[in-house]
């Protein structure tokens, strides 16, 4: 079987190639094709980099209702055989208490064990890994975020625009996502 493989296309014309291993985390790739082929990442921003830490594509759910959903957490801390460690490389998906969110993923700029095994790594990168890594050292202002004053946010002064996000099925349909029942939105959704 081929993996299905993510191709992010940025504005400055730079292009990350991700191969996305629904033998990891089943939901949280059929998610992110879900929302990939919905278009809901296209001429997004990315919003928030915490230096030596991670890239997070987005926090607000790509401030669109489509993505506001949460889906259950494939990570090895929830009973799943997920096995790809969150370290550089890899593409994950952030969560909440309440569940793994629908479409925010992140790249790990390090290895830290707070991230490993606690959130779903779902492909890994084949090229453009150095663009990722440029990112950790742009430029960037601290964002006022009052509802969680606790975590870091910072945002590229000079905004990093991912033009689309393409995945290559090689012909495979994926279904859309089992989505979590939600009593309570996360923050900034």
């Amino acid at each position: 079987m081929r993996y299905p493989v993510a191709t992010i296309s940025m504005q400055n014309g730079q292009k990350i190639d991700i191969e996305l291993r629904p033998d990891q985390a089943p939901n949280t790739v059929a998610s992110f094709i879900y929302l990939a082929n919905s278009g809901c990442f296209d001429h997004y921003p990315i919003s928030r980099i915490v230096p030596g830490y991670v890239v997070d594509v987005s926090y607000t759910a790509f401030n669109n209702s489509k993505c506001k959903y949460l889906i259950a957490n494939e990570s090895r801390c929830c009973g799943f055989s997920n096995t790809l460690r969150v370290e550089p490389g890899v593409i994950a998906m952030g969560g909440y208490p309440q569940g793994i969110a629908g479409g925010e993923f992140f790249f790990p700029l390090a290895y830290f064990d707070k991230l490993d095994g606690h959130y779903p790594a779902f492909g890994t990168i084949m090229t453009g890994l150095d663009e990722v890594m440029r990112w950790g050292n742009v430029p960037i202002h601290p964002v006022d975020y009052p509802l969680c004053p606790e975590i870091q946010i910072n945002t590229p002064i000079q905004p990093l625009i991912i033009e689309r996000i393409h995945v290559e099925t090689y012909g495979l349909n994926y279904p859309r996502p089992t989505i979590l029942p939600m009593t309570q939105k996360p923050p900034g959704w």
